[in-house]
């Protein structure tokens, strides 16, 4: 089969989307219902897939059609089920009319195939460079009744297992109505034999993977924060056969190209058939529809594939990188950058700032970012936030000024913002606090001595976007860390009547993307590296608009070694923000070496948090060759395949608690293996690591990086280091018998050992 797109209809009622590596089935049957048949790894097209239609008369069912009992929605498969006609589960629509009633009944009233992928009005969403690369399969459902359309839009691309959908609601009556749920996925799959993964946690300990079996009944993830996507849970989940892998199984994948409050659930009902549904959070979500107006909902994008939880990654992984994340920084190579917070917090001049830059840029760092504390009368976090303007005290030239020494070094330029927030103690405020989210006559809560800007209202999107323009104009800034650390609270919009109070958190998260397109479409190099809090915002809307996301707050390597392992799930290593920080760490008060800090933030987009000035003669030296290192490797890093070997969430204490992993380049001709110990133990075992994605007809030569090994200089065929696996036991993780020898210590073990592997084809 090709692997191009194809959209094939089978007497305008049945489609079959693939491209010869996944299958999509769906057919609007007698009643105009449209049902879902099939999704799974691609099969050859027939006529009619119509014997994928199983009725059966059960008892206790409600049946629609008069006389029809083996007939009842409860039992069928659906693409856009609703509630109340006899079927009992979640719907994926819920509209409440004039008259009360919230029973609708959508019936297939034609289609549409549209070369290419078109964009959605006023949300991100995946995309293409060229029409060839897709073909997208537009469904009508109508309502008569009250003349509302739902249309679904699905979207198969060229090359990728993967399937975009969308759901978008036309109001074509005379009368109001009001949304009260829009589903952008809905996907019944015909048993529950699987498990579940999340990526759960909180603030600096984001992304952990979790994974449970499937029971009867709805099992939920989702946020209600408001701004943010959240820290506690990610908008994207897995569903895996039992016996999956990392290397192998079945695994289907969905993942949301949104950033405010969601939800995730899958519904598992008394016939094991299972409800997977993601979309915006119907809770607290209201949405008023005049009529001639339409609502569009989120993307949401899912994936399948037979190769385990490492074969869903690259799926996305691919995805993100070619169809996600856009502008000239999605093929150019990332800077290597050094971040002032942690060496300076509020205690800098520019001087200081640039003392840090030239050590930095002697060790090969080619951008230096400045963090908080640059304006208004910042010098602390009771005051500043929203008066984006240079503190003149800190920076007398302006940022200008601080700009240009730090360019005429050679460095790249980049500035930290927060621009969704306010303190009270701010001009910005004390001229417009009705600008802040807030109910009235209710007492504000405040998180972090700083409240929400109302981005709901489009008076205060334009000023923040003409503070920050005036800043990106009167210097050359090449990147901005835009930061959010504070969730809504208090939700009330007080532009809008009661009607359209439950917009209002829609309608800030749609405010929040224009400013980041119009920032991008009036500097369109600027690279806009995301951050809520660390990782609180991490999903696929923020990748449209930011290459890069901060991963996490904490910048402790061996919480890093989970917090990375779980985000590349679904999100490629060219999107995960990962620094060397200080010692003793300022999240942890964990000791870690200089070596390990660094083979974890390899994975990432490479950079420091620390004042290099500081540092040993021995230990800057070591930067150096780092930084060399990365760029000699970060292509590899950022466009090959990533694959997890070894889980810090499934640890065996007498393997001292191993994490591995490793990325494989395009060609397949290098390689690059990180591989972590966390706690020594006496005794332990001899072990191998299995390692993916090699040629198994290439030779390679390793070389051990940060370490010793005695396979160090080795020359191994791909086939042997995948099947045989690679001795990892040696050296850095201590000496199996635990006796001192001489000629076989390779190196002193301790907790926390790590080192990287290179592997070169010959």
């Amino acid at each position: 089969m090709s692997n191009q797109p194809r959209i094939l209809v089978h007497d305008a009622s049945e489609f079959h989307l693939t491209n010869g590596l996944v299958s999509y089935v769906i057919r609007a049957n007698e009643q105009g219902k449209l049902l879902h048949l099939y999704y799974g790894a691609a099969v050859t097209d027939r006529d009619d897939f119509g014997y994928l239609v199983e009725l059966q008369r059960r008892s206790t069912a409600c049946c629609p059609v008069t006389g029809n009992l083996s007939y009842s929605l409860e039992h069928l498969r659906q693409e856009c089920p609703e509630y109340g006609a006899s079927d009992y589960r979640m719907p994926a629509v819920s509209i409440a009319q004039p008259n009360g009633s919230r029973l609708t009944n959508l019936t297939y009233a034609g289609y549409r195939i549209i070369d290419g992928k078109p964009a959605l009005h006023g949300l991100p969403s995946s995309y293409v460079d060229d029409a060839a690369d897709a073909a997208t399969l537009e469904i009508d459902l109508v309502d008569t009744l009250i003349n509302v359309t739902v249309t679904l839009t699905y979207t198969v691309f060229a090359n990728l297992p993967v399937i975009a959908r969308s759901s978008s609601i036309h109001n074509n009556g005379t009368a109001a109505v009001d949304i009260e749920r829009v589903m952008s996925l809905s996907l019944d799959l015909p048993d529950d034999n699987y498990v579940t993964t999340q990526l759960t946690g909180s603030w600096a300990r984001e992304r952990s993977i979790v994974r449970h079996p499937l029971h009867p009944g709805i099992q939920q993830i989702g946020s209600l924060r408001g701004s943010a996507s959240g820290h506690v849970h990610n908008p994207a989940v897995a569903l895996a056969r039992p016996n999956a892998t990392e290397s192998a199984g079945e695994v289907i994948g969905a993942a949301l190209v949104y950033s405010g409050n969601f939800e995730a659930h899958v519904e598992v009902d008394a016939f094991a058939v299972s409800r997977l549904q993601m979309g915006i959070a119907d809770f607290g979500f209201t949405w008023h529809l005049e009529p001639g107006e339409e609502f569009q909902a989120p993307e949401a994008v899912f994936a399948y594939t037979t190769e385990g939880y490492n074969g869903l990654s690259h799926a996305f992984h691919d995805l993100v990188r070619h169809h996600v994340v856009r502008g000239p920084w999605r093929d150019k190579e990332r800077p290597v950058l050094i971040n002032n917070w942690e060496a300076t917090y509020f205690n800098f001049n520019e001087d200081k700032l640039v003392s840090i830059a030239a050590k930095a840029k002697d060790a090969g760092v080619e951008l230096f970012v400045l963090d908080d504390g640059w304006f208004g009368e910042r010098s602390g976090d009771t005051a500043g936030l929203g008066d984006w303007t240079p503190n003149k005290q800190r920076l007398p030239e302006g940022m200008g000024g601080l700009a240009r020494r730090i360019n005429d070094m050679g460095m790249l330029f980049g500035l930290w913002f927060e621009p969704e927030m306010v303190n009270m103690d701010s001009d910005l405020y004390r001229a417009h606090p009705d600008w802040v989210l807030h109910t009235p006559d209710r007492p504000m809560s405040h998180g972090r001595n700083q409240y929400v800007l109302n981005f709901a209202n489009p008076d205060v999107v334009d000023n923040i976007f003409g503070q920050m323009h005036a800043v990106l104009s009167s210097a050359n800034i090449s990147y901005i860390k835009w930061d959010m650390n504070r969730y809504i609270t208090e939700a009330y919009d007080v532009t809008r009547d009661e009607r359209h109070q439950g917009e209002v958190f829609h309608r800030y998260i749609l405010g929040m993307y224009e400013l980041n397109q119009r920032l991008l479409e009036a500097f369109p190099d600027l690279i806009i590296e995301g951050c809520a809090s660390g990782g609180g915002r991490f999903d696929l809307g923020m990748l449209c608009y930011s290459p890069q996301i901060w991963a996490s707050d904490d910048t402790d390597a061996v919480e890093r070694m989970s917090i990375q392992y779980g985000t590349s799930l679904f999100y490629p290593l060219a999107s995960i923000g990962a620094h060397v920080s200080i010692v003793p760490n300022h999240q942890t008060n964990r000791l870690t070496t200089l070596n390990t800090r660094t083979n974890v933030a390899m994975f990432g987009t490479f950079g420091y948090e620390l004042d290099l000035g500081t540092l040993t003669d021995e230990e800057f030296e070591q930067v150096k060759h780092d930084v060399a290192f990365f760029k000699q490797y970060r292509e590899t890093i950022h466009t090959g395949d990533f694959y997890r070997l070894v889980s810090p969430f499934e640890i065996d204490p007498r393997r001292n608690g191993k994490t591995a992993w490793m990325v494989v380049s395009q060609d397949k001709r290098t390689a690059i293996v990180g591989d972590y110990a966390m706690l020594e133990h006496p005794m332990s075992p001899f072990s191998r690591l299995h390692l993916e994605g090699l040629d198994p007809q290439l030779e390679y030569q390793v070389e051990v990086i940060g370490g010793a090994s005695t396979i160090n200089g080795g020359i191994f065929h791909g086939d042997e280091l995948m099947r045989v696996g690679m001795i990892d036991s040696d050296a850095s993780t201590g000496s199996s018998s635990g006796e001192v020898d001489d000629a076989n210590n390779l190196g002193d073990p301790h907790d926390f050992d790590s080192r990287l592997f290179v592997l070169t084809a010959r």
